[in-house]
């Protein structure tokens, strides 16, 4: 079993639910774990870290190979972590609106 850390770019629990469900279709994954502090996504079984940042990636996420390497026992439980927030600037969609150009004199962006 490989264990594969990942920095990921995880902003807001949106970012983390969607990091999620790329990596959890992947098949030979026995455990995945998410660090919204860190920016870290650890994953561990028989599985490509290639193929896991790659669909990593196709999310719209900045992703890196931290390491690679044997699956070794926890040393100590990991403390809570404060929550993120609901949705982050990444997530959210940008409206834009244009107005008639009938008799306009002068130039505003809004």
């Amino acid at each position: 079993m490989k264990k594969i850390v990942l920095e990921v770019s995880i902003n807001c629990s949106k970012c983390k639910t969607q990091v999620l469900k790329a990596v959890t279709k992947l098949e030979g994954i026995n455990s995945v774990a998410v660090d919204g502090e860190k920016g870290t996504l650890t994953v561990v079984g028989e599985v490509d870290p290639v193929e896991v940042t790659r669909r990593l990636r196709k999310t719209g996420k900045v992703v890196e190979i931290v390491s690679v390497g044997p699956n070794k026992p926890p040393e100590k439980p990991p403390e809570p972590s404060k929550p993120l927030p609901p949705c982050c600037n990444d997530c959210q969609l940008v409206a834009v609106g244009f107005g008639p150009y009938e008799d306009v004199r002068f130039c505003s962006i809004l």
